[in-house]
């Protein structure tokens, strides 16, 4: 299989933490998304990442769907719990902290992509405020060790490590139990070092 992802996507960083998880034997193909990438195209019309093309040559976007693809490839190692009340929770935990990403994600495309003449700032403040909320959420709701992993874990992994590596000290404020996360994370899967999201 080949997964079209960036390193500094958070999208990117759960989808290749949950196959490093599930022991998906994947190809990670690096995509320069500033740039027109014609083999991505060729294989999502919309040039988006992450984008995994199977060995069959079944081609899934948008991390979710991917996600639901590499739960499909273990039974012994499963994103999603088979309980309907469970799953759902989980389901709920991904949602969230992409959700999370996607007003961080817009935040920093602001800033790069406007000139500070056109920089919109109640844009950005919205975009702040949403994800202060959820995080604020997420402090008071993390997600325990005492079971399997799951999508929730990778998604605020995948969070955590955007958040780290895109707005350091911007984030962490009264959020004690927040930002000790990582490294409890860290101890339960050690390839978060190196799969988080980073330059």
């Amino acid at each position: 299989m080949k997964l079209f992802y960036a390193t500094t996507s958070p999208f990117s960083a759960k989808v290749v933490m949950a196959a490093h998880h599930v022991g998906a034997d994947v190809d990670i193909v690096p995509v320069d998304i500033t740039a027109v990438s014609e083999t991505l195209l060729a294989a999502n019309p919309l040039g988006k990442i992450p984008t995994l093309v199977t060995d069959d040559g079944l081609t899934l976007y948008d991390s979710r769907t991917i996600m639901h693809y590499l739960d499909s490839l273990s039974d012994e190692k499963r994103l999603y719990p088979k309980n309907p009340e469970k799953r759902a929770t989980v389901a709920r935990m991904e949602a969230l902290c992409d959700g999370i990403c996607d007003a961080l994600v817009l935040v920093v495309y602001e800033k790069r992509f406007r000139t500070p003449e056109t920089w919109h700032q109640p844009w950005v403040d919205r975009q702040w405020a949403k994800a202060r909320r959820g995080l604020d959420y997420l402090d008071e709701n993390l997600p325990g060790f005492d079971k399997r992993l799951n999508a929730g874990h990778f998604a605020l992994a995948s969070l955590v490590g955007y958040l780290m590596l895109r707005f350091p000290g911007e984030w962490e404020e009264h959020r004690v139990r927040l930002t000790r996360w990582p490294a409890a994370f860290q101890k339960t899967f050690p390839a978060f070092r190196t799969l988080k999201p980073h330059i």
